[in-house]
């Protein structure tokens, strides 16, 4: 038992740390590089929408690494950007992406839906 609940442990910080970190680089993507100004065109979303996705991603990667030390954080982090991936997962349904471009999307959903669940019973 002690194993497991060690190895779980270790699953769920390599979770928090993958999912922050690359909320943090795609949050400063979105608002420094070219290439997604380009797409968010693509997806039809427009410069404040980008701007806004980049800013919130980067406060939730931040909260994300937070969560270590405050839980709650991980909550408000973590539904934040299950509700954003659902959101960007819509929106390469809606643009007619293909499974393999819209996939990412849909895989960080699941991880930060897992992540909430995770952090609300460390929480309550």
């Amino acid at each position: 038992m002690i194993s497991i609940n060690c190895n779980l442990k270790i699953l769920h910080t390599i979770l928090i740390i993958f999912s922050a970190t690359s909320f943090l680089f795609y949050g400063y993507s979105c608002l420094f590089s070219h290439k997604m100004k380009e797409e968010f065109l693509r997806f039809k979303l427009s410069e404040t929408q980008r701007k806004i996705t980049g800013i919130l991603q980067i406060v939730a990667g931040i909260a994300l690494f937070f969560s270590f030390i405050s839980p709650i954080t991980g909550v408000i982090a973590a539904a934040g950007l299950t509700i954003q991936m659902l959101l960007g997962f819509m929106v390469r349904l809606r643009i007619k992406d293909s499974i393999i471009l819209s996939l990412p999307s849909f895989v960080f959903m699941i991880f930060n839906g897992y992540l909430f669940v995770y952090f609300l019973k460390i929480y309550l």
